[in-house]
């Protein structure tokens, strides 16, 4: 397998979905990945995951890169976007159903929630049993194109949680990579996108962590390098749960962040473990951002999900 040169220019992203305003949890993903490639010289580029056509909001997008530039989040080049690479998510299909990797599947979701003993606790996909490995069943109609799976542990080093193993024939099993209207999965996508773009720091949320493995087999499966990977923590509420989507909405719309984003960036880098000295508490983004680059450690990361505090001015 193609691994990372040490030496080359590190490239980071950030990918958000506009089919919503970006929330505490994205922002610290934005910030963090930012930071990150910053610290190391590295570029930072935005992509935009806009597979899910029937829920885009172009005001969305709008309000997305608004709020980028009002935290000084600036990322380099032009935004890529999912829908331009379509023809390259065919390619690298066809290219693993060439391998004999790919088989039609006719199972429904019900049957297959039926067919599991139970959703594997870390996952986000229920387990396949393999129903479909040897030929979909007589009557049935393709519902989706799974991938084969090897029993086999998939590991790499992630520069926040250390070393993370997976099983993925136990864990999920044959995951999806297309359904049957034609529409290319997260996992397929992902791959490609970054490998188009360069992307070799992939720096995103915890709550990604568990769908690492199955994009590392697809990397290695396709022969492509396996980008650094670093999952940040996660913003819970004050009971400890993971904030929904609607919580804590960052906008540079009126009534959202906005006058705020120095008081919420400080406290992003106090969340992130980072140790910003209290005199630059009310200080400019920029400042704030300029420091960032210069004392950025990775190692001082917390190991567990917590609340994010702002500070007083």
């Amino acid at each position: 397998m193609k691994m990372q040169n040490e030496h080359q220019t590190i490239t980071g992203r950030f990918a958000p979905s506009p089919t919503g305003l970006l929330h505490t949890g994205s922002l610290v993903a934005a910030a963090g990945s930012w930071l990150m490639a910053r610290s190391m010289g590295g570029r930072w580029l935005l992509r935009m995951d806009d597979l899910d056509t029937p829920r885009l909001r172009p005001e969305t997008e709008a309000d997305i890169l608004r709020t980028l530039e009002a935290f000084g989040l600036f990322w380099d080049g032009e935004i890529s976007r999912q829908s331009r690479n379509l023809e390259r998510y065919a390619e690298a299909f066809e290219q693993l159903k060439a391998k004999r990797l790919i088989y039609p599947c006719g199972c429904s979701r019900k049957e297959i929630a039926q067919a599991a003993s139970a959703p594997h606790p870390d996952d986000d996909c229920l387990h396949y049993p393999g129903t479909c490995r040897k030929g979909i069943k007589e009557g049935s109609t393709t519902r989706s194109w799974r991938l084969k799976v090897e029993d086999r542990d998939f590991c790499f080093e992630d520069l926040r949680c250390g070393r993370i193993c997976q099983n993925l024939a136990r864990s999920c099993g044959d995951f999806v990579l297309r359904r049957a209207d034609g529409v290319f999965s997260y996992q397929l996508a992902v791959v490609i996108d970054d490998q188009i773009t360069g992307v070799n720091q992939v720096v995103r949320g915890a709550d990604l962590l568990s769908s690492t493995p199955r994009q590392i087999y697809i990397q290695q499966q396709l022969g492509l390098p396996q980008p650094q990977y670093c999952h940040l923590p996660l913003v819970t509420g004050a009971n400890g749960a993971k904030l929904s989507k609607r919580d804590n909405l960052i906008s540079a719309q009126p009534g959202g962040s906005k006058g705020k984003e120095n008081l919420i960036l400080f406290g992003i880098l106090e969340f992130l473990g980072q140790k910003p000295p209290a005199g630059l508490v009310g200080a400019d983004c920029s400042e704030l951002l300029e420091w960032g680059i210069k004392h950025f450690d990775a190692g001082l990361m917390p190991a567990q999900n917590r609340e994010l505090h702002l500070p007083n001015k």
